[in-house]
C-alpha cells in the first residue's frame, strides 16, 4: 500500500468529515445508484443516451 494512503487515513482519523459532507456523499452515491438501476432495468429513455460517432480508421 502506498505510504500516502496511510497519511490520508491518519488525517481522516484525526479530523473526520462533517455530517454535512457525509450526507452530501451519501446523496450523490444514492443518485448514481438510482440512475444505474433505471438504466439496468431498461427504463432509461433513448434520447438521454449518448452515442459515440464511429471511429475513423487510420491509414
Amino acid at each position: 500500500m502506498n505510504p500516502l494512503w496511510f497519511m490520508r487515513m491518519a488525517k481522516w482519523a484525526r479530523r473526520p468529515p462533517s455530517l454535512t459532507q457525509v450526507k452530501i456523499g451519501a446523496a450523490v452515491l444514492a443518485a448514481v445508484l438510482v440512475i444505474w438501476g433505471v438504466e439496468a432495468a431498461g427504463l432509461w429513455p433513448d434520447w438521454a443516451t449518448v452515442e459515440r460517432p464511429p471511429r475513423v480508421p487510420r491509414p
